[in-house]
């Protein structure tokens, strides 16, 4: 917060989305987290395949870890939304709308055991419907590896504006991997082709 008051920015927390709310879809309810998440978070992030496409999560993955992400997360000291995905109950996933030097960024993961089945589509489109109304001016980043063509689609479909490519680090692959950039404002979400 000091860097941001030194280059003459602030950021107020009336300026947020509010607390983070419960959506319900068709098939899911995004939820505040809970510290009893950590176990299932635990399981989905300890697989490879998942935390690979992610750049802050490191390998291995434990119950430590989630619980130290859940206790930052929960402590209501950031205007950021984190939701826990759940199925039927069963918390399958994470999406988080962060405030990260004022500009929100989007990202999200799902337990491999739920990819192809539509169910991160569902949720970005819950939660960026929710968000843009409370946060109509606000423009929201986000990005995908390269060889994430799924994620990639997921954006694109959305209304998601390319704006670069750069190398960022990933913690899961201990390495450089290349990050199409995008960027989504609430008019380019609006008028995004209906999925059918």
């Amino acid at each position: 917060m000091s860097a941001l008051l030194a280059e003459g920015r602030t950021i107020a927390s009336s300026a947020g989305p509010g607390p983070c709310p419960v959506i319900e879809t068709e098939r899911l309810v995004l939820r505040p987290h809970r510290l009893d998440d950590a176990d299932a978070i635990a399981t989905s992030l300890g697989d490879f395949a998942v935390a690979r496409m992610l750049t802050r999560v490191p390998v291995p993955y434990d119950r430590q870890d989630g619980l130290d992400w859940l206790n930052m997360v929960t402590s209501g000291l950031k205007p950021d939304w984190s939701f826990a995905i759940t199925l039927d109950e069963v918390h399958v996933g994470v999406l988080s709308i962060e405030l990260r030097h004022g500009l929100w960024h989007l990202g999200y993961w799902l337990n491999r055991f739920y990819w192809g089945r539509g169910l991160m589509s569902e949720a970005v489109d819950a939660a960026l419907d929710r968000f843009f109304r409370r946060m109509p001016a606000a423009e929201v980043a986000v990005g995908a590896f390269t060889d994430n063509p799924a994620s990639l689609r997921l954006l694109e479909r959305r209304g998601c504006r390319i704006v670069g490519v750069t190398d960022v680090y990933s913690r899961a692959r201990n390495g450089q991997v290349t990050l199409i950039d995008m960027r989504l404002n609430q008019a380019d979400f609006a008028t995004r082709p209906r999925q059918s």
